[in-house]
């Protein structure tokens, strides 16, 4: 395999623009950046009000569960708004068999996740 000019090119400003947009603004930011040292600076920021406790607290699973099944029925209710503006340009059953399905299978998920107790709230969340 033969190197040519337009193989070290590539290679040139490939490095270049690591350089450029990875190290230059990093040792900067290192160098230009106000250096105070004071403790209130280091304490987590909790909307003004002085913090009780630790910034690392941990959370139960069940909050980050929740959140992963609301984001999983929020992206198939997104998919229905495209869906339902373009039902009223379709000129068949087929479309609206589709959409059926599609809302079907929705429910039938909610269904099932509610007889598995998935949204039964704990009584107690341990951290």
């Amino acid at each position: 395999m033969s190197v040519s000019w337009l193989h070290i090119a590539i290679i040139y400003f490939f490095v270049l623009g690591i350089v450029f947009f990875a190290v230059v603004p990093f040792l900067l930011s290192h160098l230009l950046a106000p250096k105070a040292r004071a403790e209130k600076l280091r304490m987590p920021y909790e909307c003004g009000m002085i913090p009780h406790g630790s910034a690392w607290v941990k959370f139960g699973i069940n909050y980050y569960f929740y959140a992963l099944i609301f984001l999983a029925f929020d992206v198939d209710v997104l998919f229905l708004f495209p869906v339902a503006t373009h039902y009223v340009e379709a000129p068949d059953l087929v479309s609206f068999i589709k959409l059926l399905i599609f809302i079907v299978i929705l429910f039938a998920s909610v269904i099932y996740f509610w007889k598995k107790g998935v949204f039964t709230w704990p009584k107690k969340i341990k951290p």
